[in-house]
C-alpha cells in the first residue's frame, strides 16, 4: 500500500499514470463512450472503473499528475451535438470545480472537441479508462504535463 495515493486508482491504472510522458493523454470515458472499441483501434491500454463516476476518478487522478501548461487547453470536453443544443450538462461545472482545486486557473484550460474528433483524439491515448458515469457528454480528455 502507499501513502497519500487516492484509492479510486487502481494499481494497473496507477502505473499507466506514471508510464505517461509529457504530453500523452489519458480518457476517462462516461459510461456510453465505446472505450473498448476505441482502445482497440488505437491500440491503447483499456481500463475499467465500473462504480465510479467520471469527477472521483478525475480528481484522483489529478491529485497524481499535472496538466500540460504548454497548450491551451489540456483538459478537452466532447461537444454537444447540435441536435442537444439546448441540454444542460452540470458535470461540465462539477469538472472544473475539481480541476481548480488542483492547479490554478484550471477551470479555464477546458476545451472542446467535436464528437467525433473527440473519438479520433481517445484513439491516440495511451489509457482509456471505462467508467460507470451515467451523465452524457461525461467523457474527459487529459494532457500530462511535466513533473519538475
Amino acid at each position: 500500500m502507499l501513502k497519500n495515493i487516492p484509492g479510486i486508482l487502481s494499481p494497473e491504472l496507477l502505473k499507466a499514470l506514471d508510464e505517461m510522458g509529457h504530453g500523452d493523454t489519458v480518457v476517462i470515458g462516461d459510461g456510453n463512450f465505446p472505450g473498448a472499441g476505441v482502445a482497440r483501434v488505437g491500440h491503447a491500454l483499456y481500463l475499467r472503473a465500473d462504480g465510479h463516476g467520471v469527477p472521483e476518478l478525475l480528481d484522483a487522478i489529478l491529485t497524481v499528475i499535472p496538466t500540460d501548461a504548454y497548450v491551451e487547453f489540456p483538459l478537452r470536453l466532447m461537444q454537444k451535438m447540435d441536435c442537444d443544443a439546448e441540454l444542460p450538462i452540470p458535470i461540465w461545472e462539477t469538472y472544473k470545480e475539481v480541476a481548480a482545486r488542483h492547479e490554478e486557473g484550471a477551470a479555464d484550460k477546458f476545451g472542446f472537441y467535436e464528437r467525433f474528433e473527440f473519438y479520433e483524439q481517445a484513439k491516440k491515448a495511451y489509457c482509456i479508462v471505462q467508467t460507470g458515469e451515467k451523465s452524457v457528454y461525461a467523457n474527459v480528455i487529459i494532457q500530462k504535463g511535466v513533473i519538475a
